[in-house]
């Protein structure tokens, strides 16, 4: 898995109950890079037949690997207010330290994926929406998108479509899964 980036604290046990991906609601969103973690969520998803049941403020699908219930969980508030889930995750007794949030990436080059524990939002509104709600120690998958040159960019350049190839970004998407399946 060379395009997978661990962090330092890989010696942290992940017991994860739920996998948050990130996205905006909508065909008009759904294939462009601030989406990554819808697309991420709906690959694995695909991969084992499961089925989405549309919440109120949510989609939501169980995944069952090895005797163990994981929820995959795509909020459908748009980004900026994500962190709205959380609550129905906490009524099931789920803590921070068990959530994966899959999210775009601009510090990553494109399809590199990096896993780590805690810290801050660094400018991602969606990351922001849910350290608001539960503070900054879950566990990230971000999943590098690359960067525009100009920073003015930024707010175009993660609502356009992935220019690099229906093959790569699936490949790409792919390997994220295959990483997912292994931390369960």
């Amino acid at each position: 898995m060379d395009g997978i980036l661990l962090s330092n604290h890989m010696e942290k046990k992940t017991d994860i109950k739920a996998i948050i991906g990130l996205g905006n609601p909508g065909p008009k969103f759904e294939h462009n890079r601030h989406n990554i973690g819808f697309l991420v969520l709906d690959a694995l998803a695909d991969k084992y037949n499961l089925s989405w049941q549309k919440k109120d403020i949510f989609e939501l699908a169980e995944l069952c690997i090895d005797d163990k219930t994981v929820l995959l969980i795509k909020p459908q508030t748009f980004m900026n207010t994500s962190g709205k889930v959380v609550p129905f995750l906490q009524k099931k007794g789920i803590k921070p330290e068990n959530i994966i949030v899959v999210h775009d990436e601009l510090e990553l080059p494109f399809g590199k994926v990096k896993l780590k524990f805690a810290g801050s939002a660094k400018g991602h509104n969606g990351l922001r929406s849910i350290i608001d709600f539960i503070g900054k120690d879950f566990w990230r998958l971000s999943f590098g998108i690359g960067r525009p040159e100009n920073r003015e960019d930024v707010g175009n350049y993660v609502l356009s479509n992935f220019s690099e190839g229906a093959d790569l970004l699936a490949s790409n998407i792919g390997q994220a899964c295959n990483f997912l399946e292994k931390l369960l």
